[in-house]
């Protein structure tokens, strides 16, 4: 768990340098919201053949065949599958570089009078789409030695794909007639390159095969039908980004790259928090189902539930009240400008007001994986598409680029309501007494905490005309502050998982140093 911590952190710490360098290189402008569509829409089906469906259905499978079958069988099957999964993203990818044109026309329909950005998206499509085949492949490669308890390389992979598009934005881009089609090119090598990083480490476990279309294999049967509900509600979040996009095109130019840096920077506390909770409640949960342990299942969720408020609400209203000095600090350099960083907090505050229901989900829907429910959640997951998709339309006129945002958020609410309301409905969660209390203490908390932020920020044009070393120490200043009288205001309300945090910490270091002797 540590290494794949430590990966994943230097992966998201490069993942803000790589953005931090688009910014400053292309802005948000025309190229920018080209390279963008064409980068998201691989993506989508990355998500669908690669580590969004397909490695949840593949690892039980080949865990199976490792644990019961011998090495020879084992060796089939992965030849079976790599040879059916290839045989799929390469039939999808050359679709995708023969059709740019037409998804282009789909995704970038408010592109329609600007022939220039149309064309210059459909070129960047054709060389990013081949990144799904890369990386679908990479997907399964690391899955398999994910099973083997080879975490390190799986978990670094994404590293290189940061250092590719990186030197492609600062060392490459200057030798093109068109800089941005360079960052295309970079997104194409790093797929390739994290593919040919794993093949070592699977040749070394004697996975190292050639592919064999066999459909009709067992093993390949099985891992297609589980691969059934996750492709539906991988698809149904997929499918709500996209409608976002679509619509952003419609906007002033930059929306799309508005959306984009917003987004990256509200999937951070996501990603260290939200992502992580969920991951680690889903055994606990399953093991209590499995038990029969209903009433400790319920208490889980709330202790959960209350982390959730605990750590997601400071998260909301840091991110409303300093997004805009994180931008100017993280990305207004170059080519992006104050008033790109201005309209990118509208949408950054927009996607904050929903935070703490996308962290509720990543909870709420394991309680149901737990006990192999996978309907509810996807039918939560198409109601709060639908809601998404109203919210849209209500939201966008008034509100532009940021309408979007907060749609999105809205959604976000919809679908935890709905999963929450489900659990109680079934018996399944009961809240437990102190919710008001610990509420109450929690914004007194907040609300200590957004004072000190108040006071201790200065005003934008102060950030603008301050140099990036000023700007970062400013910034670093003011959220160690604001921190710390978060913990501090927390701690005298009487915050209980503030609390227990000493004693969290002091127990996790024990049972580290007792895991590395």
């Amino acid at each position: 768990t540590a290494v794949i911590g430590g990966m994943t952190l230097i992966s998201r710490i490069l993942g803000f340098v790589r953005d931090m360098v688009l910014a400053r290189v292309f802005g948000a402008g025309m190229a920018a919201d080209a390279f963008f569509v064409a980068f998201k829409l691989p993506n989508f089906f990355r998500r669908l053949f690669g580590e969004g469906a397909f490695a949840p259905a593949f690892v039980p499978v080949f865990t199976e065949y490792k644990d019961q079958r011998s090495h020879d069988e084992l060796r089939e099957l992965l030849a079976a599958v790599s040879g059916v999964l290839l045989t799929v993203v390469a039939g999808v990818t050359v679709l995708g570089v023969i059709g740019a044109p037409v998804l282009v026309a789909i995704f970038g329909a408010g592109w329609g009078d600007e022939p220039a950005k149309v064309a210059l998206a459909t070129d960047l499509l054709r060389i990013t789409f081949p990144y799904l085949f890369f990386i679908s492949l990479v997907a399964m490669a690391g899955a398999a030695l994910n099973t083997f308890a080879r975490f390190a390389a799986p978990a670094f992979t994404p590293v290189l794909l940061n250092v590719a598009m990186i030197g492609a934005a600062v060392g490459v881009a200057p030798y093109f007639a068109r800089p941005i089609e360079a960052l295309a090119w970079g997104v194409f090598a790093g797929g390739l390159i994290q593919l040919l990083f794993q093949w070592p480490f699977l040749k070394r476990l004697g996975l190292a095969v050639r592919p064999r279309l066999q459909p009709r294999h067992p093993g390949v049967g099985r891992i297609v039908r589980l691969m059934g509900p996750s492709v539906l509600a991988v698809s149904v979040v997929q499918v709500s980004i996209l409608i976002d996009t679509i619509l952003a095109t419609f906007l002033a130019e930059g929306s799309v790259s508005f959306l984009y840096y917003a987004d990256r920077l509200v999937q951070f506390p996501m990603g260290i928090f939200g992502i992580a909770l969920g991951t680690a409640i889903l055994p606990t949960l399953s093991s209590l189902a499995g038990q029969g342990a209903e009433a400790e299942y319920s208490r889980t969720l709330d202790q959960a539930l209350r982390l959730i408020v605990t750590i997601g609400l400071p998260a909301t209203v840091a991110l409303i009240l300093l997004g805009r000095p994180i931008l100017a600090s993280l990305f207004q350099y170059g080519a992006f400008t104050a008033e790109q960083a201005a309209l990118t907090h509208q949408a950054l505050a927009a996607y904050a007001v929903g935070l703490l229901g996308m962290i509720a989900v990543k909870v709420l829907a394991p309680a149901f994986y737990s006990r192999q429910d996978t309907r509810t959640p996807f039918r939560a997951a198409g109601f709060a598409l639908l809601g998404n998709i109203v919210f849209n339309l209500l939201l966008i006129v008034p509100l532009a680029h940021a309408g979007l945002a907060l749609a999105t958020g809205l959604a976000a609410f919809l679908n935890a309501g709905l999963l929450l309301r489900n659990l109680i409905r079934e018996g399944l969660y009961r809240a437990e007494p102190g919710w008001l209390g610990h509420l109450a203490r929690v914004t007194l908390a907040v609300a200590v905490m957004a004072g000190v932020a108040w006071v201790l920020t200065p005003a934008a044009p102060a950030w603008d005309a301050a140099g990036a070393g000023l700007r970062v120490a400013w910034l670093a200043s003011v959220v160690a502050a604001a921190g710390l009288a978060y913990v501090a205001a927390a701690w005298l309300a009487g915050v209980a998982e503030v609390r227990r945090a000493p004693r969290w910490l002091k127990q996790r270091l024990f049972d580290a140093s007792r895991g590395g002797r």
